[in-house]
């Protein structure tokens, strides 16, 4: 699958389109055909090395760029209660530019009916930040 990643710390090095492994939902995860996904701070933070404890000192452990995401659930682990193969969905996602990404059950909602993917993918991040 295609997915934007980040492959070292700085701006705007390290950023590229790479063909990477179609990830697997646990028996925990959830995994989302992304439809839409937007940019807020905590990619740029991630990206130029704000959270290096987390995440690794030198390079980032995992590449994938984007966590605000919208799209249809594709499959869930077998401890997955409130959602199935085909819901339409938004939430934070790890991995959320590239073709799937994956997520747990509490970090995702049912997208309303009269909400595009766009719409929703807007949402989860810069939406917990207002309420804050």
């Amino acid at each position: 699958m295609k997915a934007i990643v980040c492959l070292k710390y700085g701006l705007p090095d390290g950023i590229r389109v790479e063909d990477i492994e179609k990830p697997f939902p646990t028996e925990n995860q959830i995994l989302v055909k992304v439809m839409a996904a937007s940019v807020n701070p905590i990619d740029l933070q991630i990206k130029g090395g704000f959270f290096r404890v987390f995440n690794g000192l030198l390079k980032p452990k995992d590449s994938r760029l984007g966590r605000d995401i919208a799209g249809r659930v594709e499959s869930v682990g077998s401890r997955i209660t409130r959602f199935l193969p085909g819901d339409e969905v938004f939430g934070v996602g790890l991995g959320g530019f590239a073709e799937y990404a994956l997520t747990r059950e509490q970090n995702l909602a049912l997208k309303p009916a009269n909400c595009t993917f766009e719409e929703a993918a807007t949402v989860p991040v810069a939406g917990i930040t207002a309420l804050q």
